[in-house]
């Protein structure tokens, strides 16, 4: 696999290899010892989760707070989507700063957020299928969410024809400046 950093501390693109041929392709999607090597720790993951979304989603930006922050390993199985991740860690570098990169299903990519950092994804296909996996499980009680277009943080979401379609507690999203975030 081949491992990119990005100007996140702990956020890696992930590319994994892909055998195609004239039938299709295989890929190794997660290998434990791998993964581990690659980003320097042994990482347990206790959930995976899937996602179908339509065109003009977006979806987070997600986080959990501790005890029950997650790392996540995010890949899209089917179509595209911006992905984006958010720095909410106080005495990060990059606190406040943003990450985006288009993950599908053509390209393999996978993209590995350490704890700390708020995710999400608006879909730029016709469709696409997320799967990630989680370091903790579901946690109600910890979970938040930040504003996707707050100003202060400024993404760049790619253009849509109409305005993104949300959920509620997404759109109703706290700024950054009335998040809480990680010490």
């Amino acid at each position: 696999m081949n491992v990119i950093r990005t100007p996140i501390e702990g956020l890696l693109i992930i590319e994994p290899k892909v055998h195609g041929d004239a039938r299709g392709f295989f890929t190794e999607s997660y290998n434990a010892r791998e993964f581990g090597r690659a980003i320097g720790a042994e990482v347990r993951f206790v959930q995976d989760n899937h996602s179908r979304s339509s065109h003009g989603v977006l979806r987070g930006l997600h986080y959990q707070l501790p005890p029950h922050a997650q790392g996540k390993l995010v890949r899209v199985i089917s179509g595209e989507v911006f992905d984006v991740s958010v720095d909410l860690r106080r005495h990060s570098p990059t606190f406040g700063r943003w990450f985006g990169i288009t993950l599908s299903g053509d390209n393999h990519r996978q993209l590995w957020l350490p704890p700390g950092l708020a995710h999400g994804f608006l879909v730029t296909g016709a469709g696409a299928d997320t799967l990630y996996k989680t370091t903790d499980y579901y946690a109600p009680a910890a979970e938040r969410c930040l504003r996707w277009d707050d100003p202060a943080i400024g993404i760049a979401w790619p253009p849509l024809a109409h305005p993104p379609v949300l959920a509620p507690r997404d759109s109703g999203a706290p700024i950054l400046a009335d998040c809480a975030t990680f010490d």
